[in-house]
């Protein structure tokens, strides 16, 4: 199917995947720039880390764009792909154990440690959002979730930062939703004893993946895949 003029934004999703698949351009920039924001935070949910997190959602999307004859729309393609992007998240972090374990068995492991703190010190892009009053409650927040459990920061990312259902994060997560019910109270109770302040209305400053770097993310894959704009 190859439609020029079609609507890209009113396609259902597995129509806007089927033309994705045969490298329809607008088909995958609108792909990517609809879930950018969501994937990257998913990862970073994982990787607590924001290098870390841009790389995996390349790649995690590179991985769905060679494989989307299997996306049947059983569930929708967003939450298709944030489990595509959590999985290879899962990979990088074990894989990034094992270089550390490596490391630390030569005696090395502080060049480790030395790489991922200062990867830890680069933050988003500057916007006007992140310049707004509350830019220093974001920070704070956004260190009060990384240092939520693993199991339940990712948990807490989707639902509650990210906004997806019970059943799209369950379905995302590998979880049923009994699990995912219980890691977000959970996650819910330890942030509301590790903070004084209102949370509320502030999280979507939290952790930030738009504007430049949407479009820069977007641009890579696209180039990725060995295609321009004007294909």
């Amino acid at each position: 199917m190859r439609a020029q003029t079609a609507n890209y934004e009113t396609l259902s999703d597995v129509d806007l995947a089927g033309l994705a698949e045969q490298r329809d351009v607008t088909a995958i920039r609108t792909i990517t720039t609809r879930n950018n924001q969501r994937l990257f935070r998913a990862a970073w949910s994982v990787l607590r880390n924001h290098a870390d997190a841009e790389e995996v959602v390349q790649d995690a999307y590179l991985k769905a764009f060679t494989r989307l004859d299997s996306f049947s729309g059983a569930s929708s393609l967003s939450t298709w792909l944030t489990r595509i992007v959590i999985n290879t998240a899962l990979d990088h972090k074990r894989a990034a154990q094992r270089r550390k374990a490596g490391l630390a068995n030569q005696d090395v492991a502080m060049l480790e440690d030395q790489r991922a703190l200062r990867h830890s010190n680069q933050g988003a892009a500057q916007t006007p959002e992140n310049l707004l009053a509350r830019q220093e409650l974001a920070k704070s927040l956004k260190t009060a979730v990384a240092r939520l459990p693993d199991d339940y920061r990712s948990i807490f990312v989707l639902r509650d930062i990210e906004g997806m259902s019970v059943r799209e994060t369950a379905e995302a997560a590998s979880l049923n939703e009994a699990t995912v019910k219980t890691r977000l109270f959970r996650a819910r109770l330890l942030l509301r004893k590790d903070l004084a302040a209102e949370l509320n209305g502030v999280f979507a400053n939290t952790i930030t993946f738009a504007g430049a770097d949407c479009e820069a993310m977007t641009a890579r894959v696209l180039a990725a895949l060995n295609m321009s704009k004007g294909d």
